[in-house]
């Protein structure tokens, strides 16, 4: 029943707004119908308030009230639709002088020329929507295609509104004789208690240990911990397993525990005497009270409190209150609580339970807990325990586990879900029983109180009538889209919902926060965004099944769907599917196409799908949402320019499109929202675009604002992002803005150099803007206007917060200014006034930014404000390009700026002085100092609470945490930088070691060239022992030197050495490494000079406690030249480079390692890379070197690669029974690798293999072939700038776990293989535009629609 009450009260408000518009109230009047049109509208809305009462009580099933209901709502449609139309005649005879649709009286008084009219359009009908040429496209200017036909429109509304009075009476007569006990809606909520009935807590154990220690560290009397979370989430569960643990109670540390504990179920009656009777009883009364029950009897609530307060006042407790609905004021919550804040003992807790985030707001004094969905392998576990118990059946795994995952996917990480869908995968463990419950989302069908839908539905049924209405349109849209505030009320503003004229009265979006329906987001941009909780979605959509439409999967069923849908949307993906087309077709028969109310194709589509869609949708009619994505302007709906009912229309294109907007936009007089923010086409706009006189809302890229020709006709504009003035344009007078009085947020003019007169600025009548709060008055640079007249003549509203004034000319600033006390922000640019306004008597003023202010000398009280309590608010100051600005002055002893926050300074070559001092700016958080050469700064940061800190580019950074210098020549604070973690610094004279060891969290040190920091005596007593990570330039020091720095740093665990020389401008260095048991990261980059040789010898690092893990050198050249070279197993005189923990080996351009002997002792070794060793061999090579490797990468080093791994393919040495762990191989060697042993050795664990700059593979022998498909465990492989390459394996088909292909750079290839790629393949990531091969895809992609392909 409820589904008929909604629309046939929503419908006939919609009937009601129309009959609302004077010129079709007149009309109706006209008509004789017996009643008024103000007669008509108070039956409907009289009809109205009884549906609408309807909605919250239980008015049972009525088969007569439900076909009335029908009945009614069809008329109601039919008189939209034509009262509508009417209006649309009417506003077109407005704008083109005609009289088509006048009023029935001067329709008779001219009834000669009317019988005319209608003779000569007797062949069109009267409407322009029902009997047009479906060829039409949206461009077509076919405007004397829209015929009126008088007669026919009287006839008809006269019929259908005397049929709706008619039906009205018949409804209210019924609805009216409901008993008064039937209007009452009670909600019974289960009641629930403390004992566990779920043994164990899944997913939730770090949530329930960080809740824990919150509960036992709270030091008030009593706080309130609100858990809140929706319907089935495990809010109650959660909760019990709190209230049941030990910990609470048998703490060892004593003042945690808790003495009393109660847990009450409130659900929706929240009655404060009830439920202070119920948690009275639960408490054990004190032995002066004795036995008696007198205290538990009284109805007197003083009485109840008196009796908790003594019970509880030297005791701490712990009280739930289960399950919360509704607490109906803060004074009603406080008075529940009262009792329970007297106590002596600090520490007790009152947890909460609720769906609701308004109510937790309301009475929390602690965070709330939002508990969300579980994290998928959590749920997964929970999942199969609600299905198995304790015992899986044999064949689970091999035919039932990936049916499990998928239908675990669908369920949102939802306890409850994972119960209801548990019970139903019980009843039979056969592959089809599951497969039918995947495929038939079965679970949101089943009616049980303890199911997953029904218990989310309550939560439904609970909401008001018109947020339910508000909620059943968001399924409309995929899962897990963000809306927005603006996109969700225009629609429900445009489908009947609210009313256009009072949609910032109420914040829809909000209230279903509030309620848990939605959750809130804030975007990058800083805006708020809205997403449906979780399994909301699908609840959404199953209470709106009815009247909305989401087709987003190619295989849906047009059977299945009701035939009284009135709103759709498609979100299908863009590939094209025959059964789809098939399905459309049936859906053309199955709902009534014409009278649609919404259609949103909400992403862009292929030709194919494209005209699919127009063929399915060509018979619209009533459209009044609109949204679609356009390629061309075959895009556009068949019937796009007869769509005269529309009222929010949406248009997106393709970033790289150059379409126009089609010229028909204008005719579409009736339309309130227009969303062009995702039009990225030509940015003209129709020269008749201010026909559209209803629009509220114009939502577009900042270029298209400017372009509307006579703006001011547009009387309900909200949104106006920019006006331009233009000198010999008809239309962009100043003028147009005067009957704008609705401007919402900001406005920016342009142009205003071309005002001539006072008088037309006057007329713009921005004073009267009082929903305005940004303007910016912006002058052409170099045509500026000499009257100063006419800026004083465009003072806005006092409700402006933001004010731009640029470049306007003359030499006295407007009287207003001085006066702008509402002010609070103001930026000043290109201003030449001889007296500037007194900014410190703006007393709200907080933002302050002046560009470009000629003959300013100074900035400080002398702006005006009495001493001392000037500038009081202002939170940031920006001082641009002004060239004579020399000293910013403060009162001596005089706290000023004392809410100062952020000042910029760019380009003042005069400004010397700041208010940096112990009195003024004491709050300074962000400083910016750029251009102003002769600015003397104290030492950096001057206060603890700058944290934001930037000197000239990258001279001076710092973020609170790490700081950078370079090149900076001034002094740092070091006492107010003790919070640095990381600092780096390169070209600094003013900053020592010994400043740097006042840095005791400093635990990342960068150092370039900063010849003074690390002097030739270095005091043995200077160490940084929280340092773990050193970055050193040694291009400057010595080797000596440079091994008495690192002995500075005992604790490094990373160390990076590096050094910038310019060509053969180096000394051979030989470096001792200190001793460390912490180094497990070492590199060597650019280090020209440096030798490695052993320990003994003065350098090399030490083995015995070394614990390095990693090691890289990169172009070093000269590394190994001076190691003694010996034979791998050579006895005790071999000596290695490296120490045999290592684990990462990366050596880089490196032509003095000749030989794999050097790595002999590396058998812990998991990756290892060589690139550019030029000499390298494998002659001393020990295989078991790559027994632990699981990484290899080997690039232009001859072919070590395929010699290595060949070595290991046929060594004796390794393990008995040894298999390769080696899991992701790059080599630049097709040929070297691909041979049957050593594809045979890896076969086991390679998952990743990538040919990378092999320039001498030109294609794949029959051996190579073969070699390849041995490699059974591939997922990954890569192709990557093989220039002779010509085509790829012809087997690659048969590598049956392949997943990703990537082929780049390989321009010889033509084609990809005739057999295809394995239906294994997920992505496939190529760079080839050759139409061939983009066939072939196209045709691989429809018999493998899993596939996704990438062009990079």
């Amino acid at each position: 029943m409820a589904a008929a009450l909604g629309p046939a009260a929503t419908l006939l408000g919609k009937v009601f707004t129309m009959l609302s518009a004077a010129p079709v109230a007149a009309y109706v009047d006209s008509l004789e119908l017996g009643h008024n049109s103000e007669q008509i509208k108070a039956k409907l809305a009289h009809t109205r308030g009884l549906l609408h009462n309807a909605q919250v009580s239980d008015v049972g099933r009525n088969p007569g009230l439900q076909d009335l209901l029908l009945a009614l709502s069809r008329n109601a449609d039919q008189a939209e639709d034509l009262l509508d139309e009417l209006h649309y005649f009417q506003i077109h005879d407005k704008l083109h002088g005609t009289s088509n649709a006048t009023t029935q009286a001067n329709f008779l008084r001219h009834g000669r020329n009317a019988l005319r009219h209608t003779a000569t359009s007797c062949a069109a009908c009267f409407s322009c929507s029902s009997a047009q040429d479906d060829s039409d496209s949206a461009s077509a200017n076919d405007a004397d295609n829209l015929h009126f036909q008088p007669v026919t429109m009287s006839r008809k509304i006269k019929s259908v509104l005397q049929d709706i009075q008619t039906q009205c009476d018949s409804v209210s007569d019924l609805l009216g004789n409901i008993p008064s006990n039937s209007m009452a809606v009670t909600l019974h909520r289960p009641q629930i208690g403390s004992t566990i009935i779920q043994d164990t807590l899944y997913g939730r154990r770090d949530t329930f240990e960080e809740t824990f220690n919150r509960i036992i560290s709270c030091k008030q009397t009593v706080s309130v911990l609100p858990i809140v979370g929706p319907g089935g989430i495990g809010k109650t569960t959660f909760t019990q397993h709190l209230y049941n643990d030990a910990r609470l109670y048998n703490d060892t540390r004593a003042e945690n525990h808790f003495e009393v504990r109660v847990w009450v179920c409130v659900s929706t009656d929240f009655d404060v005497l009830k439920l202070t009777r119920e948690i009275l009883g639960c408490i054990l009364a004190t032995e002066e009270e004795g036995s008696s029950g007198v205290a538990n009897e009284t109805l007197n609530l003083d009485q109840l409190q008196l009796s908790i307060a003594h019970r509880l006042k030297s005791k701490r407790f712990l009280i739930v209150l289960d399950d919360i609905w509704k607490c109906n004021s803060e004074d009603q919550w406080k008075t529940l609580l009262s009792p329970f804040t007297k106590g002596e003992t600090k520490g007790s807790l009152v947890l909460v339970t609720t769906r609701f985030p308004r109510v937790a707001c309301m009475v929390k004094t602690v965070d709330p807990l939002e508990l969300r969905g579980l994290k998928s392998t959590d749920f997964f576990t929970l999942f199969e325990a609600c299905v198995f118990a304790d015992h899986k059946p044999e064949q689970y795994e091999d035919e039932l586990a990936d049916i499990a995952r998928k239908i675990a996917n669908k369920l949102k990480g939802s306890p409850l879900a994972a119960k209801t869908v548990g019970r139903l995968l019980r009843r039979d463990f056969c592959q089809k029983h599951w497969d039918g419950v995947l495929k038939k989302h079965e679970w949101l069908s089943l009616e049980n109180n303890d199911d997953i839908m029904p218990s989310l539905k309550i939560s439904y049924d609970y909401l008001p009538f018109d947020l339910r209405k508000c909620f059943s349109y968001f399924g409309l849209f995929p899962e897990d889209h963000r809306f927005g505030n603006s996109e969700m009320n225009h629609l429900f503003v445009t489908v009947g919902i609210t009313d256009s004229t009072h949609q910032v009265d109420r914040n829809y979006l909000e209230e279903l926060v509030d309620n848990g329906f939605l959750m809130k987001e804030v975007d990058y941009r800083g805006r708020n965004k809205y997403v449906l909780h979780d399994l909301m979605h699908q609840l959404c959509r199953s209470v709106s099944a009815q009247e909305c439409l989401n087709i987003c999967d190619l295989d849906f069923r047009a059977d299945a769907i009701p035939q009284s849908v009135r709103h759709l949307s498609i979100t299908i993906e863009n590939r094209y599917d025959e059964n789809f087309e098939e399905e459309m077709c049936k859906l053309r028969g199955r709902i009534d196409i014409g009278n649609l109310r919404t259609l949103m194709i909400l992403r862009g589509y292929g030709e194919r799908i494209t005209k699919l869609l127009n063929d399915s949708f060509k018979e619209i009619n009533s459209l009044r949402v609109l949204f679609i994505v356009v390629n061309s302007p075959e895009s556009f709906p068949h019937r796009f320019s007869k769509l005269i009912h529309l009222q929010y229309l949406k248009i997106g294109s393709y970033y790289d499109s150059k379409m126009r907007l089609p010229s028909t936009l204008s005719r579409f007089y009736h339309l309130k929202f227009l969303d062009l923010d995702d039009w990225h086409g030509s940015s003209n706009l129709p020269e008749d675009f201010s026909h559209l006189e209803n629009l509220h809302d114009f939502h577009a890229k900042s270029e298209l604002h400017p372009n509307i020709r006579n703006v001011g006709k547009i009387k309900h504009l909200r949104r106006l992002r920019e006006f331009c003035v233009k000198k010999e344009s008809m239309g962009f007078e100043l003028t147009e803005l005067g009957a704008l009085t609705k401007l919402e947020e900001e406005l920016i003019i342009r142009g205003l150099e071309h005002v001539a007169t006072k008088e037309e600025a006057t007329a713009a009548k921005l004073v009267l803007k009082m929903n305005l709060k940004e303007l910016k008055l912006l002058w052409d640079r170099d045509r500026r206007t000499i009257d100063t007249d006419i800026l004083d003549t465009l003072q806005p509203h006092s409700n402006l917060r933001v004010l731009t004034i640029a470049n306007p000319g003359g030499t006295i600033g407007p009287s207003w200014l001085s006066l702008a006390i509402w002010l609070e922000t103001l930026w000043l640019e290109g201003v030449s006034w001889s007296t500037l306004p007194p900014f410190g008597k703006l007393p709200n003023l907080k933002v302050l930014t002046l560009k470009r202010i000629s003959g300013m000398l100074q900035f400080g009280p002398r702006c005006g404000g009495a001493p001392g309590k000037c500038f009081m608010r202002l939170k940031k100051v920006g001082f641009l390009e002004l060239p004579a600005l020399a000293k910013w002055v403060v009162e001596p002893n005089c706290h000023s700026f004392p809410s100062l926050e952020i000042i910029k300074c760019v380009k003042c070559p005069n400004l010397r002085m700041m208010p940096f001092s112990e009195v003024s700016c004491t709050n300074l958080c962000t400083l910016k100092v750029s251009g102003c050469p002769k600015m003397s700064l104290p030492s950096m940061p001057h206060t603890s609470t700058l944290t934001d800190l930037v000197i000239n580019g990258k001279e001076l950074t710092y973020d609170g945490k790490k700081l950078g210098a370079s090149g900076y020549g001034g002094a740092l604070a070091f006492h107010n930088l003790d919070k640095v973690e990381d600092m780096t610094i390169e070209g600094t004279s003013h900053i020592s070691s010994t400043g740097i060891g006042k840095l005791k969290i400093l635990r990342n040190l960068a150092v370039g060239r900063c010849d003074d920091l690390f002097p030739e005596e270095l005091d043995a007593s200077i160490v940084f022992r929280s340092v773990n990570s050193l970055s050193l330039d040694v291009s400057h020091l010595t080797s000596k030197s440079a091994s008495k720095v690192l002995n500075c740093f005992p604790a490094l665990s990373v160390l990076e050495i590096y050094a910038h020389f310019a060509d053969d401008d180096y000394e051979e260095c030989v470096m001792q490494f200190p001793s460390s048991s912490s180094l497990q990261d070492l590199s060597f980059t650019d280090c020209k000079g440096l030798v490695l040789v052993p320990v003994e010898n003065g350098g090399g690092i030490q083995e015995d406690s070394s614990s390095l893990q990693s090691l890289k050198t990169y172009s070093c050249g000269e590394l190994f030249s001076r190691w003694p070279m010996g034979e791998a197993g050579g006895g005790a005189q071999t000596i290695y480079p490296f120490p045999a923990s290592l684990r990462e080996l990366d050596v880089w351009d490196e032509p003095s390692m000749k030989s794999m002997a050097l790595l002999s002792n590396l058998t812990s070794l998991t990756s290892l890379s060589l690139t550019d060793c030029s000499n390298l061999t494998v002659d001393g090579f020990n295989p078991l070197t790559a027994v632990n490797l699981k990484k290899l990468e080997v690039h232009n080093s001859n072919t070590v690669a395929a010699d290595l791994l060949s070595e290991v393919a046929r060594t004796k040495l390794l393990p008995a029974g040894y298999i390769s762990r080696l899991e992701e191989l790059t080599v630049d060697d097709i040929s070297g690798l691909l041979v049957g042993p050593i594809c045979n050795l890896l076969a086991p664990a390679l998952h990743t293999l990538e040919f990378k700059f092999d320039e001498r593979a030109e294609s794949f022998t029959e051996e190579q072939e073969k070699a390849l498909q041995l490699l059974t465990s591939l997922q990954n492989v890569e192709f990557c700038v093989c220039p002779g390459l010509q085509s790829l394996p012809q087997g690659l088909h048969c590598l049956s776990s392949l997943k990703q292909l990537c082929v780049r750079s390989c321009p010889k290839i033509q084609s990809i293989p005739m057999e295809g790629f394995p239906v294994s393949l997920r992505k496939l990531l190529i760079d080839s535009r050759l139409p061939e091969i983009n066939e072939q895809i196209e045709k691989i992609k429809r018999t493998n629609p899993d596939l996704s392909v990438e062009f990079v």
